[in-house]
């Protein structure tokens, strides 16, 4: 199928090059066949990703032991090439399967002992975190769900519930149901006022919204590939590097020994972030990552976070207009790249406008994610049919 038509000039934000923002778009196939807003669930993956593709079944089909060499390479590169994204030095990101396996990693390095056993997390966790620190209870820890139910994070509520008793304080940096971001600075300075470390989950984020996780001073953030960072199938992990060299692991694997790329027994751990390894890596899914986010540190962040706002600005105008309730904070600096919209029969309207190649999502709202390669056109063209499916 292919993509609605479009107005000839496409209009896009003037904090873009007009003539880089079209070439850009020309980088990922998926744009041609459809309105793809969908990018804080799954994002877009450029072309170029198949010729990594092809060069890896190229070796699979031509097997040598010493290929990995270089699989080892394109993964250090594509970990050093987050940590730059994020503002942490080189060494101090690890990448595997997904955020639940290295979320349990890091849960695994406490001993959860009183009177220092608490983990403070919100009510607008994704799943993965209550359902991981439930589990860590078998271990002493203590989890303590603070919020009020609604989109948006209770920040009093949250300085409240962290004391001296707290060991982690786990929160999204931006709620993957509602858009809502979270007072960062505000959180790393109570937290670590009462010697509690933060864990940030910033999965919705990293690749729309700056981060510098230097400047924060914060402990931990794990993230992905497959939203905003136009890759696939890994998550990563950076530790504080004066923390990581404090932290051993219990859910481990052979690859975080000293020796482990010997092939003798580690007597030891490793260095840096490779602490957190597991077992046997799995290359290809940061071979392919690498080319998306490269493509976007070639842009940057803070221009990706302009050209978000401005599209997603756009389509806070039109819900207004079209009398749609907004979920997300209007606020620029407390929402992040998607904007979240309650409508009625909501699934079943993110379907019908699927079927006019129309591409968001639904997470008890209707979620509007528009990324860096989209336009104000296009943001329009989708509003307009979302306003003539609710008139249906």
């Amino acid at each position: 199928m292919s993509a609605p038509e479009l107005a000839p000039d496409i209009e896009t934000p003037r904090c873009l090059d007009p003539a880089a923002h079209t070439a850009l778009r020309a980088e990922f196939p998926l744009l041609e066949t459809c309105v793809y807003l969908n990018n804080n669930s799954t994002g877009a993956v450029p072309r170029a990703a198949e010729r990594v593709l092809t060069d890896y079944w190229d070796t699979l089909r031509t097997w040598r032991d010493d290929v990995w060499q270089g699989w080892h390479v394109g993964l250090d590169r594509y970990a050093d090439s987050v940590a730059a994204l994020i503002g942490a030095p080189p060494g101090s990101v690890i990448t595997d399967a997904n955020l639940s396996t290295l979320l349990a990693r890091v849960a695994s390095c406490f001993d959860y002992r009183p009177p220092r056993d608490r983990v403070v997390t919100t009510d607008l966790e994704f799943p993965t975190v209550p359902f991981i620190f439930d589990a860590f209870r078998r271990y002493g820890a203590r989890p303590v769900v603070v919020g009020s139910g609604g989109p948006d994070f209770d920040l009093d509520a949250l300085d409240a519930g962290i004391d001296e008793r707290t060991l982690l304080v786990c929160v999204p940096h931006a709620s993957f149901t509602s858009g809502a971001t979270i007072d960062l600075p505000r959180l790393v300075d109570r937290a670590h006022q009462v010697g509690a470390l933060v864990v940030v989950d910033a999965f919705q984020t990293v690749g729309t919204v700056p981060l510098d996780v230097t400047a924060l001073g914060v402990d931990v953030v794990l993230g992905g590939a497959h939203k905003w960072l136009c890759g696939v199938g890994t998550a990563f992990l950076y530790v504080r590097p004066e923390l990581a060299a404090t932290l051993e692991p219990a859910a481990t694997g052979w690859q975080a020994g000293d020796r482990a790329l010997t092939f003798r027994r580690s007597t030891g751990w490793a260095a840096d972030a490779q602490r957190f390894a597991g077992g046997t890596p799995y290359p290809l899914t940061s071979l392919v990552s690498q080319v998306g986010l490269d493509l976007l540190a070639g842009v940057g962040v803070p221009a990706i976070r302009r050209h978000s706002l401005a599209l997603t600005g756009r389509v806070l105008e039109l819900a207004g207009a079209a009398g749609i309730e907004v979920v997300s904070p209007v606020e620029p600096h407390r929402r992040g790249g998607v904007v979240c919209l309650d409508v009625p029969d909501g699934e079943a309207v993110k379907r019908r406008l699927a079927d006019r190649n129309m591409i968001c999502s639904w997470r008890g709202w209707l979620r509007v994610g528009p990324h860096v390669y989209n336009t104000l056109d296009e943001v329009e063209v989708f509003m307009a049919a979302l306003t003539e499916e609710l008139r249906r």
